[in-house]
């Protein structure tokens, strides 16, 4: 995994004040730090699953469409982020490790560093009741 620039340090200490769910990645999906509140949607605490890889993050809490399909990883707006360096959202159903579901809203978008070096990104998402 990457080593930590500033960006990443300050993007992880404002996500650990935050109230909302964050996920905070490197430029290759690995989930750097999750926070407190995205541990509720999630079922387990950060101190349990540390960083994990994209492959293993994005179907742990099992992403499903509006329908109940099961969504691939890469339409995902964390993935599409990573993929393209672009903000992405989207609204879908997830199910956590304790089998709960709720349907969440999601924005995320890329960390860009000085000189222009992808640093990652940060997906930002809330419980939502929006069709």
């Amino acid at each position: 995994m990457a080593t930590n620039h500033i960006e990443i340090i300050l993007c992880r200490q404002l996500a650990d004040f935050l109230t909302v769910p964050v996920f905070l990645t490197d430029p290759e999906g690995n989930l750097l730090f999750y926070n407190e509140p995205a541990e509720g949607l999630l079922g387990k605490r950060y101190e349990e699953t540390g960083q994990m890889a994209v492959e293993e993050w994005s179907t742990i809490s099992k992403p499903l469409d509006l329908d109940g399909n099961v969504l691939p990883p890469e339409s995902l707006p964390l993935v599409i982020t990573l993929t393209n360096r672009q903000p992405a959202s989207g609204v879908f159903w997830i199910e956590s490790l304790t089998g709960e579901k709720n349907k969440i809203s999601v924005t995320a978008f890329p960390i860009i560093g000085r000189p222009d070096r992808f640093l990652g990104a940060v997906a930002i998402f809330w419980k939502t009741t929006t069709p």
